[in-house]
């Protein structure tokens, strides 16, 4: 279905034959001199495999692995038997010991419609819990953050794979040439950094646009050199122009070069993102009642506030697939010890936010065809970690939840067992996940295929099922 990394003729007959080739060659090169071959936008909008429900991604990215237990899967069994050794046995693989059960220290209530449980960690996000679907039955199979985190991105937790970004816009190309089609804001660099983001065997163009690092604020995280002030546009156009001639001059010698085409192609989105991006990067033309609905009238929540409305922003804007990332430099949601002030801390700088982007979408329009999707790399144990008041890392059953996209509102899906250590009903692999979130955008995993090393990759590798149900019918 898509391109693959065979060699043009023109470049097998200069190769081979002992040279003799290079007198065809001359041969082909006298004919289509005359007209040197198009430069071909490889993110020019793409049909979907069928009917899309989705046009875009928002991933709202909470590294570390918040604790489910203690956010949106409340178990009655663990309040009951806090204390107690876990009356079954534990995984097989375990990051680190941990001891008896650990009750939740805060309280669930229902909320909305749905009577969906939420804690008192997300009081403000619990009122839009009738537009969310929550995946109750979640599971991975690495237990470290490195290998979780390259699997949650790229399908694979031992392997340099392409990013989930960089696949949706292989398949869907984008909406707005002005702009990046895949953009993480402030990603984190540890556990796997780049390679989260990144286009690895795919091309180039497909790989995701960084705008800072979770040690930059998010005020700050912007396209660095983006304003030329030693040069006027048209100069800077006409040295593009010059620029390309020579490019294609050359490629109409040494035939395609993929390379050189997606450097051409990056020149050109570069300047013409000098007048689009700034645009989106300055948010005064927002009203305060929309700054402040997505907290930013407080410094608690105006770093991550600021990265959701960016968020919209370019989501507004045609963007593909746009990647938000709480972490703060450290692993922001790992709570080995100190769990209670470590998840409130977290909690009260996303909540508002998260809330904020919810209506805002709703409020626009947007929230129709864009898909959110909210998560970590995985759960917690419902076990404490040693002596102290932590749960360690739990890849064998944990929570995410959609929202829009054509996704059920207000539906739960799957379970964890009585303690909340196992996904138990209805499971959901991250391949799953995967090949779902695909399925919205109007893409089967299956046939998203690109061929190299001399064979047909997928995001899904040869695993992955579509969740049916909890789609909208």
């Amino acid at each position: 279905m898509f391109p693959t990394d065979l060699i043009s003729r023109r470049q097998a007959l200069s190769r081979t034959a002992v040279g003799f080739g290079s007198l065809a060659l001359a041969s082909l090169l006298a004919n289509d001199a005359q007209a040197a071959p198009a430069i071909v936008d490889p993110l020019a909008p793409k049909a979907p495999h069928f009917p899309a429900r989705a046009k875009r991604v928002i991933f709202l990215f909470m590294k570390g692995g918040p604790s489910h237990l203690d956010t949106f899967d409340p178990k009655p069994l663990l309040d009951r038997d806090d204390g107690k050794p876990l009356p079954f046995a534990k995984p097989r693989v375990q990051f680190a010991p941990t001891g008896n059960l650990l009750k939740s220290p805060w309280k669930f209530q229902q909320h909305g419609e749905s009577g969906s449980w939420v804690s008192e960690l997300f009081p403000h996000f619990a009122k839009c819990v009738d537009d969310a679907c929550f995946i109750h039955s979640v599971h991975g199979t690495n237990p470290a953050h490195g290998g979780a985190l390259l699997k949650l991105h790229t399908g694979s937790d031992n392997f340099v794979r392409p990013s989930m970004g960089s696949w949706v816009t292989y398949g869907l190309g984008t909406e707005n040439k002005d702009l990046p089609a895949f953009i993480t804001i402030c990603p984190t660099l540890a556990h796997g950094g780049i390679n989260n983001w990144s286009s690895a065997f795919l091309p180039a163009v497909y790989q995701g646009m960084p705008l800072g690092n979770a040690s930059v604020p998010s005020d700050k995280a912007q396209v660095r050199y983006i304003a030329n002030a030693n040069l006027p546009r048209d100069v800077q156009r006409l040295q593009l122009d010059r620029l390309r001639a020579m490019n294609l001059q050359h490629q109409a010698q040494s035939g395609p070069e993929p390379a050189l085409e997606a450097r051409i192609n990056s020149f050109e989105l570069a300047f013409r993102m000098q007048t689009e991006m700034p645009q989106v990067e300055n948010i005064a033309d927002e009203s305060l009642e929309t700054q402040k609905l997505y907290g930013m009238d407080d410094p608690i929540t105006a770093n991550f506030g600021r990265m959701c409305l960016m968020a919209r922003r370019f989501a507004e804007r045609g963007v593909r697939f746009i990647q938000v990332t709480h972490s703060d430099g450290n692993v922001q949601w790992d709570q080995h010890g100190n769990l209670k002030a470590g998840h409130e801390k977290n909690a009260r700088e996303v909540d508002r936010p998260i809330a904020g982007l919810m209506q805002d979408l709703k409020a626009r329009g947007l929230l129709e065809d864009t898909l959110v999707w909210w998560g970590g790399e995985f759960g917690r144990t419902p076990t404490v970690e040693g002596g102290s008041n932590g749960r360690d890392h739990n890849p064998e059953g944990f929570t995410m939840w959609l929202a829009g996209g054509g996704t059920k509102p207000g539906y739960h899906h799957g379970a964890t067992d009585d303690y909340g250590y196992y996904a138990a009903q209805d499971k959901v692999h991250i391949h799953d996940l995967h090949a779902t979130i695909l399925h919205l955008l109007g893409l089967n995993h299956e046939k998203l295929t690109y061929r190299y090393a001399g064979r047909d990759f997928r995001l899904t590798d040869v695993e992955g099922n579509v969740v049916h149900q909890i789609m909208k019918t």
